[in-house]
């Protein structure tokens, strides 16, 4: 019942998505909350809203480090703005940099992708409406929109604040009585579970949840020798920008370099210009710190003296000496001080006008499942081939190839789903990476343990790592390509969301083994029964001449007794009572001549069909889905989930009679479907006592 509602909801997601629920324009309701009607029946009942989603309780505030009884919750009081000044602004005339400043949780990473939200309007205003102010009909509810996995989503929250002697206890602004930024960290921790699930993370996580776009990752020890260009042309496209400098220990997460860098931490890029020095032209790059404080105080800083050798106007243009977090610096220092800069695409919804060039974009949603669909990567050739496959076909080749040589870009982003929100439960991000092979000529079915033993990648992720997403650029020559997504390891379970950006339009589809019976049917009259199988049964079935459910388990259980091959223990009664429910045709509960002669014959194919690949006498997932298949059943990777789910043990080991079992069923249920199936549309109607007679 859970794997079919499971499909139901997936079900029903999918017709959401296709009537575009879940768009910007039309974003899901998180947790089914309106603010319109919420704000509205609070104004009219004369009262503030509070949240009962995200209560002003310690369980928001995190589980372990701000959990109920970590001594760093001691003193903490939940207020709202008004409580805390006495003219609270939710933005004062336009967001920018300095209302962002980071408070007592580690999230950096998120504030570094806010601070670069300040400086695209278009997209701020898809994340943070600007219709909220604590005078027009205020209410003490606000609500902001993230993207999730292919989805925006609209999230409301109460405008009660964590706070600790009068002061907000995380993010902050520079002046204290601007509130959406600390109101934003709130509705994203509330999307994420509790604010400790903030702590610790990529910028590009919180760039891809502002805008719904893709990022990029560069390791700046080994930069694109055009890294600048690309830069600028990302700000000036409004594509956020992050960057940082990576840890050798635990003591150095947020050390503070003699050059007041700090190391371990989230920066933001804001600018990228070009000067002339001394006659020379110089590069620089313009980095914020979200503390608001400690900035670079080498060449180019704030006081050095290289600004004195500048024109006026540049001089006007770019300098601000206050101590407010921002600061320039040469791009040669900013490539020898910085460890890794990441770039969040924008999509093409997100980009207006037509002076822009736009991706093409294509997604998918999968899951893997342990012994169904989560195979491992490479190294694990005996499950590797059971992954979700996606084959991508790209025709056409880039305008603009590089060195000359033709290809087709592309941009390939795996995502795991929903895991900082579990972090709560004691999960953490899988280790996730994909693999890419020539896919030409073959046809549109789940490919097998065979081809991936005999066919090397054509491509694959740069890493297998543990965060959010991998993502990667290729350019490859015109053709058709299988990607697969895997965790590192297999048997790990999760949700992904898997999309392509492509220069050119690109067809990207999942393929799948189609559904369908290719058994022979047991087609077998009484005449066709010898003599000396009579007589078997004769004395086997007894005085009613029928095999009851108790004798078919007594006579299936000698058999395997003397089989050395099979690890059983042997037929349990259950299973007897299916096999002789599926088989009886006339209703007695009991199987006669020519019903028990069928189950005789199946039973004695099905122990030819058994695979023990690795002799243990027992069958794996793996082993049981070639089973299936050498049986004569064709199913995809659902019906493969629902077929673990039902028969296998917890270690994932199928026994013969949960196999035998389960291929009987089968075939009852095809030749049901078939019989009722009159016009072969392959679709049938059944009333209320139809299904009643199929699932009793």
């Amino acid at each position: 019942m859970k794997q079919m509602s499971g499909i139901a909801s997936k079900l029903q997601h999918n017709r959401e998505r296709s009537h575009g629920i879940g768009s910007n324009s039309h974003a899901v309701k998180y947790l089914n909350q309106d603010y319109e009607s919420l704000r509205r029946s609070c104004l009219e009942g004369g009262r503030l809203f509070e949240d009962d989603c995200f209560e002003a309780l310690p369980s928001s505030l995190g589980y372990n480090e701000l959990g109920p009884n970590s001594y760093k919750i001691r003193g903490i009081t939940w207020k709202r703005p008004t409580e805390l000044c006495s003219n609270p602004k939710f933005i004062v005339e336009n967001a920018t940099r300095t209302d962002i400043c980071q408070g007592a949780l580690g999230d950096c990473w998120l504030l570094a992708a806010i601070a670069s939200l300040t400086l695209n309007k278009q997209v701020l205003s898809r994340v943070v409406p600007h219709d909220q102010s604590f005078e027009e009909n205020y209410a003490g509810i606000f609500h902001f929109e993230f993207w999730q996995f292919g989805e925006w989503v609209d999230v409301v929250v109460d405008d009660r604040l964590p706070t600790r002697d009068g002061k907000l206890l995380f993010v902050h602004s520079a002046e204290g009585s601007e509130f959406w930024s600390a109101l934003l960290e709130k509705a994203y921790a509330k999307l994420n579970g509790c604010y400790e699930a903030l702590s610790g993370g990529s910028t590009t996580e919180g760039f891809e949840d502002f805008t719904g776009g893709i990022a990029e990752r560069h390791d700046l020890s080994r930069a694109d020798p055009h890294l600048f260009k690309i830069i600028k042309k990302a700000l000036d496209r409004g594509s956020l920008l992050g960057c940082s400098i990576d840890i050798t220990s635990a003591a150095d997460s947020e050390a503070v370099t003699y050059r007041k860098l700090v190391k371990g931490h989230a920066y933001s890029v804001t600018g990228a210009e070009q000067v002339e020095y001394r006659g020379d032209t110089v590069q620089l790059i313009r980095i914020r710190n979200p503390w608001g404080q400690v900035e670079w105080n080498g060449a180019w800083s704030d006081t050095s003296s290289e600004w004195r050798y500048v024109s006026d106007d540049d001089r006007r243009r770019l300098t601000n000496r206050a101590e407010d977090g921002e600061f320039w610096m040469s791009f040669s220092d900013f490539l020898r001080q910085y460890s890794r800069l990441e770039i969040c695409n924008l999509t093409p919804d997100a980009l207006t006008g037509d002076e822009y060039k736009k991706w093409a974009e294509s997604e998918f949603e999968d899951t893997w499942r342990k012994g169904v669909s989560a195979g491992g990567c490479r190294n694990y050739p005996n499950s590797f081939w059971m992954n979700p496959q996606f084959v991508i076909k790209l025709d056409e080749v880039d305008d603009d190839p590089d060195d000359g040589e033709e290809g087709c870009t592309f941009i390939v982003g795996l995502m795991q789903k929903n895991k900082r929100r579990m972090r709560k439960k004691g999960e953490d991000m899988e280790t996730i990476g994909f693999a890419i092979y020539e896919y030409s000529g073959k046809r549109q079915v789940h490919l097998k343990k065979n081809f991936f033993l005999y066919n090397c990648s054509a491509a694959r992720s740069e890493t297998f790592i543990n965060l959010r997403e991998v993502c990667n650029r290729f350019c490859l020559p015109p053709g058709e390509y299988l990607i697969i997504p895997s965790t590192f390891e297999p048997n790990k379970n999760g949700d992904f969301y898997m999309r392509v950006f492509s220069e050119k339009q690109a067809d990207f589809q999942e393929i799948d083994d189609p559904v369908d019976c290719h058994v022979e049917e047991v087609d077998i009259d009484e005449d066709d029964i010898c003599d000396r199988f009579k007589r078997l049964f004769e004395k086997l079935a007894g005085h009613d001449v029928e095999i009851s459910a108790f004798e078919l388990q007594r006579i299936l259980n000698r058999v395997l007794v003397k089989r050395d091959d099979i690890k059983t223990t042997g037929f349990s009664l259950s299973t007897c009572h299916n096999m002789v429910n599926l088989l009886d045709k006339d209703g007695s509960g009991k199987l006669g001549l020519v019903e028990f002669k069928i189950l005789w014959a199946k039973i004695e194919k099905f122990l030819v069909r058994s695979f023990y690949t690795d002799q243990s006498g027992c069958m794996n997932s793996s082993e049981m889905r070639m089973a299936v298949e050498a049986a004569g059943f064709s199913l995809n990777n659902p019906l493969h989930q629902i077929i673990v789910a039902r028969y296998s043990e917890p270690c994932l080991t199928i026994d013969f009679d949960n196999f035998v079992c389960c291929l009987i069923r089968l075939g009852m249920l095809f030749k049901t479907f078939k019989t009722m199936d009159k016009d072969g549309s392959g679709v049938i109607e059944l009333g209320f006592m139809e299904v009643m007679a199929c699932f009793c």
